[in-house]
């Protein structure tokens, strides 16, 4: 008998995926560095299905039937290339090597292009969901060539999520697109929870409301236009109290937020496109300085605040869900604008609707919005920015004047909400008629010869500032 797939790295994640290809009828061949962990796996779970356990990598590779589909569930990083550099040899033109982990994109484009000289296939897969994803069903994000998709591909969606009968999982596009759509969907589940952590510091902070009272509320907003898995778990939190102290549970955890790296990694490549992706910026930013608790702790002795007394309207939780929604759509639009920049950038044929569609399940970002995002970008009449779409620009109109309260309210009150205002920003920078960059492009010709274009004129121009400040036509060095 031989096996379908094999896995290799049996932590959690591995041995949940492999648990959920064998619970899908695929023979799956079991190898981990310390088989004691190979072992209890199949001392708990074997018999949810057909297992081939291995000692030894090239018992791993003997196992598997051609062409030959090896999965790495090993940490990001340098330990992805030692497993590559020990696996490599021991296979055949036309097999595939699989990295399930959360790769840098840059990284899988660079092993792709290598494994690619040596006549083998390298697929970056993104997964999301979590622990439990991986077993009852992820998003699954799949890179690599269109050949290895056939012979992976279906795999990879019978194991998927499926929302009304449709797999949560397609091919993304060749070399790193897979790992960096998964890299993406995490920055957007960043600036997701903050402005959800913002929403419960105003209830809080600024209303008063106690946890156990905001549970219910996220409870009723998770029944509208908010619907979706990290509102829904955010009420059960909320609701949680701690068997200690017997105090809510969100009040015994630390204030300081982890973070594993696709965050960085997003802002990072969001820089080199040139793509604004600020309330993601600011997600990764708020968690930074929530870690930076010896600073904080001076700071509230040094730091003056002058916080201003404002009378709450009744209305001021129903603002907060608006400037929550509102916030939210920037965040998603900001995401696939920065995914439109990277198919241009690298050459990739991504399709934002089917993006959308592998998001609706499985995944941490899963949401309701998600079918009207299909939609826009389904659509023959694209558009240029997901918030010009008639029914989400109808819908943040409408939220626009709760939400400057609530941002005027926080600045008042002293409580920080950088994606809730830098999202706002990123709304008014995008329709207003003038932006100051005028004035930076005119510094930046003073002091660099940076040149200008004019709005009355073809052409690139610069002031001769030094000189008796003429203008002169320019070659551009923009």
């Amino acid at each position: 008998m031989k096996a379908q797939i094999g896995v290799t790295g049996l932590a959690v994640m591995g041995a949940n995926l492999a648990r959920n290809f064998a619970r899908n009828g695929y023979t799956v061949a079991l190898h981990n560095r310390s088989i004691e962990k190979t072992d209890a796996l199949l001392k708990e779970h074997g018999d949810e299905g057909e297992f081939i356990r291995t000692d030894t990598m090239e018992e791993l590779v003997e196992s598997l039937e051609t062409p030959r589909r090896v999965l790495l569930m090993v940490k990001a990083g340098a330990p992805v290339d030692s497993v590559i550099d020990k696996l490599v040899p021991l296979l055949e033109a036309g097999d595939i090597v699989i990295d399930g982990g959360n790769s840098n994109f840059q990284d899988t484009r660079r092993r792709e292009a290598a494994l690619a000289k040596k006549d083998l296939h390298f697929v970056g897969i993104g997964v999301s969901g979590g622990e439990e994803g991986a077993l009852l069903g992820p998003s699954i994000m799949p890179g690599g060539s269109e050949e290895s998709y056939r012979a992976l591909g279906p795999m990879l969606e019978k194991i998927s999520a499926h929302v009304d009968g449709d797999p949560c999982c397609a091919w993304i596009g060749t070399d790193g697109a897979g790992h960096f759509v998964k890299m993406v969907h995490n920055g957007i589940e960043y600036a997701d929870m903050q402005v959800i952590g913002e929403a419960f510091d105003l209830l809080r902070s600024g209303a008063g409301i106690e946890p156990a009272d905001q549970a219910t509320i996220f409870t009723e907003w998770n029944k509208g236009e908010l619907a979706s898995f990290l509102i829904e778990i955010t009420a059960e939190v909320l609701a949680h109290q701690d068997a200690k102290t017997g105090k809510p549970l969100v009040d015994v955890i630390v204030d300081s937020a982890g973070q594993k790296g696709t965050g960085r990694w997003t802002v990072q490549s969001a820089l080199d496109l040139g793509s604004p992706t600020s309330a993601i910026a600011e997600s990764v930013f708020a968690r930074g300085l929530s870690s930076q608790r010896d600073q904080r702790a001076i700071a509230q002795d040094v730091l003056a605040g002058h916080e201003q007394d404002v009378t709450l309207g009744d209305d001021f939780v129903e603002d907060v869900r608006q400037a929550l929604f509102a916030s939210k759509l920037v965040s998603y639009a900001q995401g696939l604008d920065m995914l439109t920049a990277a198919a241009t950038e690298y050459d990739w044929d991504l399709k934002l609707d089917e993006i959308a569609s592998l998001w609706r399940g499985g995944c941490i970002i899963r949401a309701e919005l998600l079918a009207d995002i299909m939609k826009a970008y389904s659509s023959d009449d694209k558009p240029a920015n997901l918030l010009f779409t008639p029914s989400f620009s109808e819908a943040i109109a409408g939220a626009v004047p709760a939400w400057r309260r609530v941002v005027s309210t926080a600045v008042s009150l002293g409580i920080p909400v950088p994606v809730f205002s830098s999202s706002l920003a990123y709304y008014d920078g995008l329709r207003r008629k003038r932006l100051p960059a005028a004035l930076t492009q005119g510094l930046r010709d003073l002091f660099g010869a940076h040149t200008y274009n004019r709005m009355d004129a073809e052409g690139t121009f610069h002031t001769q500032w030094s000189g008796d400040k003429t203008e002169i036509e320019a070659v551009s060095t923009h």
